[in-house]
């Protein structure tokens, strides 16, 4: 590699969307320490709001970073391959945390497990589709889909400190992560039919 395409490289990776990128896996740490600290060392209440305010931050970088990259055209290979890797991290740093919390129980757990399961399996299908070369670009309804989560994500975050202004914030945080689930079902099957297509094309050919 030349010492032209090492700077073109390093130029892209230190882009403005790569850079809201990184900010989203520095915030996984941040929230995720807050709310164990609050429920499991007993901390004050408003650890949860700081975690509610820098996940809604890490949220909207989630939407900033792709509208800078389309408008100033700094789309990469390299903030193609991270972007998703952040939004699953996020995700599943907090489902996990809230689980351990107790904020995610009994039935909902469930709603929590079709989640984190279709994260896995639309990864291993998109991993497989790249190798093939065939890109399978997100639908509408995924990129609803992932609005909702993390609104719901957000409603548990706050948790019992919301539930003191408002009785029923968990409650629709759970009810959020539900319709989350099912949509999520829907969408991995379109994800798993796509893959499954390529996969007896290739063998047959």
């Amino acid at each position: 590699m030349n010492i032209a395409t090492t700077r073109g490289t390093t130029r892209r990776a230190m882009s403005l969307p790569n850079i809201l990128t990184y900010g989203r896996i520095a915030a996984i740490p941040v929230v995720v320490g807050c709310i164990y600290a609050q429920s499991i060392l007993d901390q004050p209440l408003w650890l949860r709001w700081v975690a509610v305010a820098i996940f809604i931050a890490a949220a909207v970088t989630d939407y900033l970073d792709g509208y800078y990259a389309r408008i100033w055209n700094q789309q990469s290979a390299f903030g193609r391959m991270l972007d998703p890797i952040a939004d699953k991290l996020l995700v599943a740093s907090c489902l996990l945390m809230l689980a351990a919390d107790g904020i995610i129980h009994g039935w909902s757990l469930w709603a929590a497990i079709v989640i984190l399961c279709r994260e896995i399996l639309v990864s291993g299908l998109r991993e497989y589709l790249a190798a093939l070369r065939v890109s399978v670009p997100v639908t509408k309804l995924a990129k609803w889909k992932t609005t909702v989560q993390l609104v719901a994500i957000g409603f548990l975050l706050a948790g019992p400190a919301g539930d003191e202004v408002v009785p029923v914030v968990s409650m629709i945080g759970l009810a959020l992560l539900w319709a989350s689930a099912i949509v999520t079902i829907y969408t991995g099957y379109d994800y798993f039919r796509a893959g499954i297509h390529h996969l007896i094309k290739e063998d047959e050919g």
